[in-house]
């Protein structure tokens, strides 16, 4: 009896196994296939343009830094350049006149540096204010993007269920 049922069981776990047949491979219907190419082309089109957003703002940035620079260096240059003729003024004073040229060369040496220091703030001030203007748009372009793209998959998840 022993070896009955045992030929039983294997007899039973052998069709077993062999009545397991994997199953094909379900295409999905021409409609989710449209879904995931629209989802695509959508997704790929909203990636292309969070690129050009991100090159443009960056750009923006950089010219931003450029702008400032060369304020700076140019506000330098002026200060410099008075500095120079008021002190070229009070070397060529009168000897009893000296002290008095003296001290209004560096009453404009303070004028100066003082602008220079405002003109540098200024410029610095608008450079960060365009940096953080690209980084929101940087922001904003990458949300439309995981929007699309948050769409796309609703789009194909819809489809698929009906």
């Amino acid at each position: 009896m022993t070896k009955l049922l045992a030929t039983l069981l294997a007899g039973f776990f052998a069709s077993a196994a062999f009545a397991q047949t994997t199953a094909p491979a379900a295409t999905p219907a021409p409609a989710v296939v449209k879904a995931q190419a629209e989802a695509q082309k959508n997704t790929t089109k909203a990636v292309a343009a969070e690129a050009k957003v991100d090159a443009k703002a960056d750009a923006n940035a950089m010219k931003a830094d450029a702008k400032a620079a060369d304020t700076k260096a140019d506000a330098h240059a002026a200060a410099t350049e008075k500095k120079a003729k008021a002190h070229a003024h009070a070397a060529k004073a009168h000897p009893k006149d000296k002290a008095k040229a003296q001290a209004k060369a560096e009453k404009v040496d303070a004028a100066a540096d003082g602008k220079e220091a405002k003109t540098a703030i200024k410029a610095d001030t608008q450079a960060a204010t365009t940096k953080a203007q690209s980084s929101a748009d940087k922001a904003e372009a990458k949300v439309a993007t995981n929007v699309v793209k948050a769409e796309g998959k609703a789009d194909v998840k819809a489809t698929t269920t009906k």
